[in-house]
């Protein structure tokens, strides 16, 4: 069983909040990411989006593209348009060698609206869910077949946040899955269940952890998913509440082999990207030789 540990810029530079971004520069983020032991680093706002351009700086630093975001609007949106929007990030991933592209819903999302509460998020009906499942998988497939899978990220303030709403996609689509424990924790989820019920769909995973803390202290009729961030709601492995090696042994038990990779944003002040990043790494290469993997350098 091999893997490969990864970390995203989202620890140094916050897309969302800018107040929550260290004054550093991409080749300084990627000095701390090798220093710290990651091979991988997901793209980011400070990245080009060339790799005439990205791959020599990667190459000073011995990191990989490992994968990052895009912002779709497929719910409401058209497949044509969505395909033309994605392509010259697919067409930089492939020439990147990376293993997939994360998928975003971001169509009605409140994920990034700092007065829109938690509770506030936007819920589809079953048959909506099944209509969205046919498109995301039209989606999935062009991408796919285009050289260039995409990992559907459920997360906090989109329209499949909770378990319920993730197996009601799982069941009417065919898309890949990218598995975020700490984005499953705060919707109330059972991360070890997730795995169990979709294993066969995870192609991508993103290690955050949460402070269950602050997650019982959140008034989800106030507070927003930024509000959440801020107070801390999310860290690195080895700093929360989640049993990374319980995850990581049930990954490994279904034959998951790839990406692991630290996303967590945080406020650099309080939380240094560097010495966070070390504590990830440091978490992660422990569960890896617990769960039985061979770390990819």
């Amino acid at each position: 069983m091999k893997a490969r540990l990864g970390i995203a810029p989202i620890a140094w530079w916050n897309d969302d909040l800018a107040e929550l971004s260290d004054d550093v520069s991409l080749e300084e983020c990627l000095a701390q990411g090798a220093k710290a032991g990651f091979t991988g680093m997901e793209t980011g706002r400070r990245f080009p989006m060339s790799m005439a351009e990205l791959g020599p700086v990667l190459d000073r630093f011995g990191i990989a593209v490992c994968g990052g975001w895009f912002s779709g609007l497929l719910l409401d949106g058209d497949l044509e348009t969505e395909k033309a929007r994605v392509a010259k990030q697919l067409d930089f991933f492939r020439a990147a060698g990376a293993p997939c592209i994360v998928y975003g819903e971001t169509a009605r999302s409140i994920q990034g609206n700092p007065s829109a509460p938690l509770s506030g998020k936007p819920v589809l009906s079953e048959a909506d869910i099944a209509a969205y499942g046919r498109k995301i998988s039209d989606f999935a497939d062009w991408c796919t077949g285009q050289g260039m899978p995409i990992a559907y990220h459920h997360h906090m303030g989109a329209v499949i946040e909770t378990e319920a709403e993730l197996d009601l996609l799982m069941q009417h689509s065919s898309v890949p899955l990218l598995y975020d424990a700490g984005h499953m924790a705060m919707a109330g989820g059972d991360v070890m269940r997730v795995i169990e019920n979709h294993h066969a769909r995870i192609i991508h995973v993103h290690t955050k952890d949460v402070r269950q803390d602050v997650i019982d202290e959140l008034d989800r009729d106030s507070d927003s998913f930024l509000d959440a961030v801020v107070k801390g709601v999310f860290t690195v492995p080895g700093d929360g509440s989640l049993d990374f090696e319980a995850i990581v042994k049930a990954l490994a038990g279904k034959g998951y082999e790839g990406w692991f990779v630290v996303e967590a944003e945080q406020a650099p002040k309080s939380s240094p990207p560097f010495e966070m990043a070390k504590v990830g790494h440091a978490e992660l290469e422990r569960v890896m030789a617990s769960a039985g993997y061979e770390v990819v350098e």
